[in-house]
């Protein structure tokens, strides 16, 4: 189930086919699902998102922003410097960022072979402990294999799926959710592709399509999630990668980057103290970029890349975009995800569907921004 099967419509712009970030042509997306009740209680993954075929030896372009920083997206300064991705994307939980990046250098140094060169893999996460053994360590490198092995284009699993296992969503079960759209213009078709893992935001603040839906929908039918003591709600971050097939430099990656974070802000994140929400963008609109491996030769044999750039006058459109995408994304993540009992007991219920309709069509749902 996502959201436009319950006939909730985000934003003004067409989707892709798939609705999904996938819909960038050439983008795969493979999961690892942990999901075990017992004891201890298992529920986790990894989540892999591969740009192209041949990122582990041809980059793209990409940016990022911070809106919060109680969290870690491993390689984002060599990105910040250089401008460039050079691996897949891995999404985790928190204490299991080492082991996925790990597995990503072996997945690199797998499909290039030994060399003279380096990998700095970027590697996101946010937190499960909630309802999972994040101290078990349950993901192992075996476990990011198999999602690169199963990583496809086409519709994307969400909800309660790999990095996104064991997440909460705005008092809510969260998760991974998708969501893409595209333009025409004169030179021809751009596609914009967000996927999200999402585990941030407060029950009270929640907004979709800009009507308050989480303080209508009443929460002794939907108990909020019995949150322990010191753990301040809100807490948990959000992770958010963009795509895009449209011919963006770093600098417009990173604008891109920065947009993403209203699509947060448009369903109620506010990038609360203990919450880390990091945003990656990039581009698969220049290739040809070489790998990193430093060559004596190189001004005779390629001194020069040619490189493209989308017209500034056309970013407007692109953000646009993004903020859809992005809203629609964490909302499917939330319509996706089923009720989960984990840790402790600890029960997180799923977003009612038919609740969450009749907050949207409820006259009385004054819609507003957040406060």
């Amino acid at each position: 189930m996502r959201t436009r099967d319950l006939g909730i419509v985000i934003g003004a712009h067409p989707t892709g086919p798939n609705n999904a970030i996938t819909d960038v042509a050439g983008v795969r997306v493979g999961h690892t699902t942990l999901d075990e009740s017992g004891t201890p209680e298992v529920h986790t993954g990894v989540t892999v998102i591969v740009p192209h075929q041949d990122i582990w030896t041809e980059p793209v372009f990409a940016g990022a922003h911070r809106l919060n920083g109680s969290g870690e997206m491993t390689g984002l300064e060599w990105i910040r410097e250089s401008g460039e991705l050079t691996t897949a994307i891995g999404l985790t939980n928190t204490h299991s960022v080492g082991v996925v990046r790990d597995a990503l250098v072996a997945a690199q140094v797998a499909a290039r072979g030994e060399g003279v060169y380096w990998s700095l893999p970027v590697v996101g996460e946010t937190y499960d402990g909630l309802l999972s053994d994040i101290n078990g360590f349950h993901v192992r490198p075996e476990h990011v294999e198999a999602a690169l092995a199963a990583a496809a284009d086409g519709p994307v699993a969400e909800g309660n799926v790999g990095g996104g296992t064991g997440m909460i969503c705005h008092g809510f079960k969260g998760g991974i959710g998708t969501s893409s759209r595209v333009t025409d213009t004169a030179g021809g078709r751009y596609t914009v592709g967000v996927l999200v893992q999402a585990n941030h935001g407060r029950r009270e603040r929640l907004r979709i399509n800009g009507f308050p839906a989480g303080e209508r929908i009443d929460a002794t039918v939907v108990p909020e999630p019995a949150i322990p003591p010191g753990y301040e709600p809100g807490s948990g971050s959000i992770i958010v990668v963009v795509a895009t097939d449209a011919p963006l430099l770093p600098h417009q990656c990173a604008r891109l980057a920065q947009r993403a974070a209203l699509g947060v802000a448009r369903v109620g994140g506010t990038g609360e103290q203990y919450s880390g929400d990091l945003m990656l963008a990039f581009s698969t609109g220049n290739r040809g970029i070489p790998p990193y491996a430093w060559d004596e030769n190189v001004d005779v044999a390629q001194p020069e890349v040619a490189v493209r750039m989308l017209a500034p006058q056309l970013m407007t459109r692109l953000f646009d975009l993004t903020i859809e995408a992005t809203e629609e994304a964490i909302v499917n993540a939330m319509v996706a995800a089923t009720t989960m009992t984990g840790r402790n007991g600890l029960t997180v219920h799923a977003l009612d569907h038919d609740l969450l309709r009749s907050s949207l069509a409820d006259p009385s749902a004054r819609r507003q921004e957040p406060r």
